[in-house]
């Protein structure tokens, strides 16, 4: 029986995400490219045929794989939740206060519930100039041969393929940014990613390619309208081409009881330099995969991530820095900030090719821990097949300092606080790498928000 054919009553471990489901969808997009429809076609077969992650996988060692369960959720039907582009502005109160950056930026766009909500228009001067920013509905009609070349061109392999593949089958929205050769841009461009209501399934997917000696920065945000049960499946493919420079920052806070994938690939070639930058505050459980492969001499790669984890959510981090050309550089930091009865996990891995001498690679793992209950583990690893390179790693787990905790309350300042204070002291190094100052001032207030939660 084919994958098609499955009855709705589909058992685990598919759950709520059946063949019927997925024929309605497909339904949908008859105005889309036969190869789109077909590249869906392949990707739903791939999640049916791959089971759920098991206990004994190794790319799923210390998570918790029981509570990796597709029942209950359903694709959104329609826009008509009370949510606008308005509704994720700082003036209406709500819950996305905290998740508008009040710095200028080059446009943007909003979805709500895996459709586009709002759109800014490109400047005169930036569309001139070929540059392109808009849905990835758009793009599969006016620049498809684009994202038919880089849409999953590399994947994350680090263990979530049946979650990507299931974002490749259902997707419908998503960020497309294309900058061409030599086209410089300051100013950031921002793509929100809501979803509202209960049970709903969001699918958002990134493409950013910057040509040759191009300079961009994407940011995006990803929240939860409402504090209901959800489910997100994301992707993003970024493409630094030579002498690029790509900056991409990523910021969720989806609700407290979503269950969260996240798998991002990045290519960096000859002389580019690419920072990501994530930020992990919400969901009941929350994986994040991150594959960053340097194939070009001179490529350099920065991935950063700062992680809250509060009460008994978790945090599940996996990483690969893939070095393919000599003379590349590879610089991880990713610091966790654990209180309650959360988890974090870290397992990251340096890849080196054989061809790839003179690589010089980094990866640190740094655990702060702020509650007896809380546990963090961390996996640092190296395979290493050359000769000539200088490859580091390590992972450090600490507690609050209690000289520290003394001083700061001698002084007046309440428990809570003090905590938040040497937080934000631990996370400023990974916070100062960003040269945006207005930037590093709004993640700083994202930051300071799940404190007063």
């Amino acid at each position: 029986m084919s994958a098609l054919a499955e009855s709705k009553d589909s058992p685990s471990p598919n759950g709520s995400f059946t063949a019927d489901i997925f024929a309605a969808h497909l339904a949908s997009l008859g105005h889309l490219p036969k190869w789109w429809l077909d590249l869906k076609r392949e990707a739903w077969n791939r999640f049916v045929a791959l089971p759920l992650p098991k206990r004994t996988d190794e790319l799923w060692r210390f998570s918790n794989t029981a509570g990796v369960k597709l029942d209950g959720y359903a694709l959104p039907e329609s826009l008509d939740i009370g949510l606008s582009a308005e509704a994720l502005s700082p003036s209406n109160g709500s819950k996305a206060d905290h998740w508008s950056l009040a710095v200028p930026r080059a446009a943007d766009l909003a979805f709500v519930n895996n459709r586009l909500a709002s759109a800014s228009a490109l400047s005169a001067d930036l569309a001139a100039r070929g540059v392109i920013f808009t849905s990835l509905e758009n793009a599969l009609v006016k620049h498809a041969d684009l994202v038919r070349r880089y849409f999953q061109a590399q994947t994350a392999n680090l263990g979530a393929d049946k979650l990507a593949a299931l974002n490749a089958a259902l997707t419908t929205s998503g960020a497309f940014l294309y900058v061409p050769r030599g086209v410089e841009i300051p100013a950031p461009f921002v793509a929100t990613h809501a979803a509202a209501g209960a049970g709903s399934a969001v699918f958002p997917h990134t493409i950013v390619i910057a040509e040759d000696h191009a300079k961009v920065m994407l940011v995006e945000f990803f929240l939860s309208a409402d504090e209901a049960k959800g489910f997100a499946s994301g992707v993003n493919d970024l493409h630094a081409g030579d002498g690029a420079q790509l900056t991409y920052v990523g910021a969720q806070n989806w609700s407290r009881d979503t269950l969260s994938f996240q798998s991002n690939a990045t290519t960096v070639q000859r002389d580019a330099r690419v920072l990501s930058l994530n930020l992990h505050l919400g969901g009941r459980q929350s994986r994040h995969e991150s594959h960053s492969r340097l194939q070009g001499p001179g490529a350099h790669s920065e991935m950063l991530a700062l992680t809250i984890a509060q009460d008994a959510q978790e945090f599940d981090q996996r990483t690969l820095q893939t070095h393919q050309a000599p003379h590349t550089s590879s610089n991880l930091l990713y610091k966790n900030a654990l209180l309650d009865r959360a988890r974090t996990i870290f397992s990251g891995l340096i890849v080196v090719d054989p061809d790839a001498q003179k690589t010089d690679a980094y990866q640190s793992n740094r655990n702060l821990v702020l509650s007896p209950e809380a546990e963090a583990s961390s996996l640092p690893g190296l395979e290493i097949q050359a000769n000539d390179v200088r490859c580091t790693h390590g992972a450090t787990t600490g507690h609050v300092d209690d000289e520290q905790m003394f001083y700061l309350e001698s002084r007046g300042i309440r428990p809570a606080l003090a905590r938040e204070l040497i937080v934000f002291g631990f996370f400023e190094e990974v916070l100062n790498k960003l040269e945006n100052d207005e930037l590093h001032a709004a993640l700083r207030e994202l930051i300071q928000s799940k404190f007063k939660k």
